[in-house]
């Protein structure tokens, strides 16, 4: 017993032979719990992502046991090179400080891999909408939190290597405040870019109106917005002026009006006008076509040259060519009522009266 403690402390270099042998232990338990981690428990973590649709899981998977993997052995090392440190004059402070940066860049890289997962996880549950916006708004969500997390990663490590982070935060500060002032427009079309696809105001497809312009939306872009107008052009609106202007999505209409006056001639008669009042009120009420919860026919304003029917009412449906169809029939209709009751459509007239004194006559 005794011989077998004078081997232990027997030296090799620097180090007792107690000392080398535990740091043998450190670095063999660290590859055995390695080894469960990564062979045992991954694959059946993997087994159970395999019986899944969404490739979600196995990114998230991977993104976990290669990191922890990488942990327990960086973890085994520090171990046993702290115990072998522990005499030698900044070695330990110096095993600590590296210690500290490959841990935070191996957190960092897991991080940077689960990002990927819940990009994934996004861009299958956008697939299921039918809405374009969300494939342009999951990859920016994604680009920023990496940016955000290696910026952070980056201040971690700095920190640890013991460089003032105060200071170099006084630069960053003031050199993006430099690039926030040359960029400011750039940077506004991108606010209004990702308002525009959180807020949704309107989709790929969607007719709009805005400042006098309107057309069909082909693609919704970080810095501009693409439209094509009826001319068959291509307008590029930026996002922060179309952000802040008033947008009127027709696509979003669950009904389309149809509005008109109609003038008939002064000779009609009152029991005509209340004729023509209740047919075309009839003739509405009689075809589907028309939405039958609102509509007005009223006789209202005694015109300049003609007697007023104001009509109000809403097609069923919203598609524009179907629509100009059902306003065809119903002014025709309101042709055939008028010409069945023996009126006439009214048109700017003057009639001028000559008066002369008999007198003078």
């Amino acid at each position: 017993m005794d011989s077998l403690t004078t081997l232990m402390q027997s030296e090799i270099g620097p180090w007792t032979l107690t000392q080398i042998g535990l740091a043998f232990l450190f670095l063999l338990g660290a590859m055995i719990i390695r080894m469960i981690a990564v062979t045992v428990i991954g694959r059946r973590l993997q087994a159970l992502a395999d019986r899944t649709d969404t490739k979600a899981d196995d990114v998230a998977i991977r993104a976990v046991v290669g990191p922890v993997g990488s942990l327990i052995m960086v973890f085994g090392v520090y171990l046993a090179f702290r115990l072998l440190a522990a005499d030698l004059e900044y070695a330990a402070e110096w095993s600590d400080r590296i210690f500290k940066v490959v841990t935070t860049l191996i957190v960092a890289w897991g991080l940077f891999r689960l990002i990927d997962a819940a990009a994934i996880i996004g861009t299958e549950m956008a697939a299921r909408t039918d809405n374009g916006v969300d494939n342009h708004l999951i990859p920016l969500l994604r680009k920023a939190a990496k940016v955000l997390l290696g910026l952070l990663a980056f201040v971690l490590v700095a920190q640890n290597l013991g460089y003032s982070i105060s200071g170099l935060l006084a630069g960053l500060g003031l050199g993006g405040f430099a690039f926030a002032l040359a960029a400011k427009d750039t940077l506004a079309n991108l606010f209004g870019g990702v308002t525009i696809l959180m807020d949704r105001p309107f989709r790929v497809g969607d007719w709009i109106t805005f400042d006098g312009t309107d057309g069909v939306v082909e693609e919704i872009g970080l810095r501009s917005t693409r439209v094509r107008t009826f001319a068959k052009t291509l307008t590029s609106v930026p996002n922060q002026a179309l952000a802040n202007a008033t947008v009127e999505n027709h696509s979003l209409m669950p009904k389309r009006r149809i509005k008109m006056n109609v003038g008939v001639t002064y000779d009609a008669t009152p029991d005509q006008m209340r004729a023509l009042v209740a047919r075309v009120k009839g003739m509405l009420e009689a075809k589907p076509e028309i939405d039958q919860d609102f509509m007005l026919v009223k006789f209202t304003n005694f015109g300049a040259s003609s007697l007023d029917l104001f009509v109000y009412c809403f097609t069923v449906t919203t598609d524009w060519t179907e629509h100009l169809q059902m306003r065809q029939d119903v002014n025709l209709a309101i042709m055939d009522i008028v010409a069945d009751l023996g009126l006439s459509i009214a048109f700017p007239t003057q009639t001028v009266h000559l008066i002369r004194d008999e007198s003078e006559a």
